[in-house]
């Protein structure tokens, strides 16, 4: 067990559920009638338009909400899902300890049209490669292995990805699975708890690293073949971008948990229930934009 990152979590936990995450959350939690975006006052007529069905956007910095829209509306969040996925697997393993890929794990992701990292049964690789299976292409097949591996179970991590989201605060998030796939009914989650989430794992060093890696290659060893991924944000690479994670299902619609650094300022958003998945981009980069010079005033 990683004592440093089960002792950092546990800090951040009780910093989310309490007073740090929420001080610039209170004005926003008053429900506002359906589809209707809110945003800090000075800001709400120049706010670019959000056509996602919900949208929660923050500057993790101060705390300051920069726009809701239906931030507490129930939906699920498809492979955002895999945000927590990572974060338990880091309460409960080093990134140096390995695990090995087993058939169960890739036929579980050849199920169902779920994106795969295209991992090969009998492969070992450490946890912090399979975490990039996991972020970077989406892997169905790597959250299946680490959930295995760290339940131990895939059941039993359910189990801690739920307690995990109760400790950090997602009172309106529940867990079915480690990929986000509608297996199960799917689960679901709200635009506000998926930022306290995404808050969470920016939090983490190596959370943080992977979420914010383009590519990333694993040079074939006698424990297993190369690997090479991909990561599906086309957001990396623009001014500040670190991630986090992209979502789709025909239920979940697209999906995005988005975030940047700017001046002093770290903003992190989430978008869901988007229908087109360019626009889904385009409207995360637009609100970044709005976002730091709105901070700048």
């Amino acid at each position: 067990m990683h004592v440093t990152h089960r002792l950092r979590g546990a800090l951040l936990a009780l910093a989310l559920a309490g007073g740090v995450a929420t001080a610039g959350a209170t004005a926003a939690h008053a429900a506002p009638p359906a589809g209707v975006v809110q945003a800090a006052p000075a800001h709400t007529a120049d706010a670019p338009q959000v056509l996602a069905k919900a949208a929660h956007l923050v500057d993790a910095s101060t705390g300051q909400v920069h726009l809701s829209k239906d931030a507490d509306l129930r939906r699920p969040v498809a492979s955002l899902t895999k945000m927590m996925t990572a974060y338990v697997v880091l309460q409960e393993a080093d990134p140096a300890d390995k695990v090995t890929v087993t058939s169960a794990d890739v036929s579980y992701a050849s199920r169902g049209g779920a994106a795969v990292a295209y991992l090969r049964a009998g492969d070992t690789l450490t946890v912090e490669d399979l975490l990039y299976a996991l972020m970077l292409p989406s892997g169905a097949d790597a959250a299946h292995t680490l959930a295995r591996a760290f339940g131990p179970g895939v059941e039993a991590f359910v189990d801690k990805m739920n307690a995990t989201a109760r400790q950090l605060g997602m009172n309106d998030t529940l867990y079915v699975n480690a990929d986000g796939m509608p297996y199960g009914g799917g689960g679901h989650s709200t635009a506000r708890d998926q930022v306290r989430l995404a808050q969470a794992v920016l939090a983490d060093p190596t959370l943080k690293k992977v979420t914010s890696t383009r590519y990333h290659t694993v040079p074939a060893t006698s424990e297993h073949r190369s690997y090479s991924w991909r990561n599906t944000n086309r957001l990396l690479g623009s001014y500040g971008a670190l991630g986090v994670k992209t979502g789709y299902t025909r239920a979940a619609g697209f999906t995005l948990a988005f975030a940047a650094e700017r001046g002093d300022s770290t903003l992190v958003g989430v978008l869901l229930g988007e229908t087109s998945s360019s626009r889904r981009f385009q409207t995360a980069g637009a609100l970044l934009d709005w976002a730091a010079a709105a901070a700048r005033r």
